[in-house]
């Protein structure tokens, strides 16, 4: 009889044990107790709070739930706590609940983001599952089991949205394909897959604004990658971008020297803007204490390249400009006939400018620009002017005298002019930009 006794007591307590216990599920990860609440509490409160977190972790859901209610919904701990309980008895929609509302409470509360996360996964929300582990590691960079999760998920999410854009894209739904693109860009902000799909897709709609901004996203994140350079200076140059398309496209020549096609494209650009390759002796004019030829030449086909015209007629023949660093400057200088070619041929590029010969360079280019429809308004009647260095019958007299009436040169105090004395780079540069803001 007594026997039978303690097998029944025996029994009950193992029945009884059986429905306390619960094992938590085996992918489950109870959030540790976030440091800075725990400081806050009491004591015994801290005990408390400890021994519930192990029986959970344990599986011991009735005992949790017991120290959870004594502890009361002043706890910190009180909703998450009960969230895990739920959560290990599968009442996923009560875990849910106490979840957000210990969030609602303490939004610093990182266990209930990873409870919520989980829970979030088991029921198929992968997107608020992400959101929930993102929110985590903003504050605890450092858990392993958290980025391991959320390494998983993004990676598998990401490859689903990749091929799902594919697939739709092969199918010629094309607003299907862009979504899962920009979904693929939700999990993985920096894949490069993606936003070279999309910039392909918006390019092949001439949406060059959003094409640009996936293709910048794609070559900051795959900088070597010079195909996707290539796409990006070509969708710049498309959108008519060329100095952005300039830039990209000389960083690929840099890479790859020996591109020809490349380096034609970059030619093609540089035409396009108007830039030249400045040589080191044209930044030396401001410096020279006397200009020459071939340095007035530079300065007025450099200073007005968006003016002056390519030449219709063919070249002056010219036997001395062979070395010279402004040849092709010189060349077309004197096609329009603002400088002039000797008899025997000759140019003289390095003969020195007097201050005469500039009067007459600017009167020939004034002219020139006459002729373009720019308007020059006489400053100072001819009349009045008196020069008491030149002569009527001097070479120069009348394109000095029409220059100083158009006020871009002028007179000593003595009415003189020095029409034999040199002028310096800088003086030079000074008058022709006198000239430039008379025709803006």
């Amino acid at each position: 009889m007594v026997r039978k006794v303690l097998i029944v007591v025996v029994s009950s307590s193992l029945v009884w044990s059986c429905a306390t216990f619960q094992p938590p599920p085996p992918s489950l990860y109870i959030g540790e107790l976030p440091e800075s609440l725990v400081t806050e509490l009491s004591l015994d409160e801290r005990i408390l709070t400890e021994d519930a977190w192990n029986n959970l972790k344990q599986g011991r859901v009735k005992q949790a739930e017991k120290i959870i209610e004594k502890l009361g919904r002043e706890s910190p701990f009180y909703y998450v706590g009960l969230g895990y309980a739920s959560f290990i008895l599968n009442r996923l929609n009560e875990a849910e609940g106490a979840f957000k509302q210990s969030l609602s409470d303490y939004p610093e509360m990182s266990a209930a983001h990873i409870g919520l996360a989980q829970v979030y996964q088991k029921t198929g929300r992968d997107k608020q599952a992400f959101i929930e582990f993102r929110e985590v590691l903003k504050t605890d960079p450092n858990n392993i089991w958290m980025k391991q999760s959320y390494e998983d998920l993004r990676v598998r999410k990401t490859d689903q949205a990749l091929d799902e854009a594919q697939t739709f894209f092969v199918q010629k739904d094309i607003q299907k394909s862009k979504r899962a693109y920009l979904e693929a860009l939700f999990y993985s902000p920096q894949s490069p897959e993606a936003h070279l799909a999309l910039a392909r897709i918006y390019k092949g709609e001439m949406n060059f604004q959003n094409a640009l901004i996936h293709l910048r996203a794609a070559s900051e994140n795959d900088p070597k990658n010079q195909d996707i350079l290539k796409l990006y200076g070509e969708a710049l140059f498309e959108a008519e971008d060329y100095p952005r398309s300039l830039e990209i496209y000389e960083q690929i020549l840099e890479r790859s020297p020996g591109d020809n096609e490349i380096k034609a494209q970059v030619d093609r650009l540089k035409n396009r803007l108007g830039i030249f390759e400045l040589p080191s002796q044209y930044q030396a004019i401001p410096a020279a204490e006397a200009i020459s030829k071939e340095e007035i030449a530079a300065l007025l086909a450099i200073k007005f390249k968006d003016i002056i015209e390519e030449p219709r007629t063919k070249p002056p023949i010219i036997i001395d400009i062979a070395t010279s660093w402004a040849s092709k400057y010189i060349l077309k200088i004197t096609s329009l006939g603002i400088l002039d070619v000797y008899s025997n041929h000759t140019f003289q590029p390095k003969k020195i400018i007097t201050r005469a010969e500039m009067a007459d360079i600017l009167y020939r280019f004034i002219n020139y620009l006459k002729g373009k429809n720019f308007a020059f308004i006489v400053q100072i009647p001819p009349e009045k002017i008196q020069i008491s260095d030149v002569s009527p019958d001097n070479y120069y007299y009348q394109p000095i005298l029409r220059i100083i009436s158009y006020d871009i040169m002028d007179l000593s105090a003595d009415r003189s002019f020095n029409p034999d004395l040199p002028i310096s780079g800088q003086e030079t540069i000074r008058l022709l930009n006198i000239i430039l803001a008379l025709i803006k």
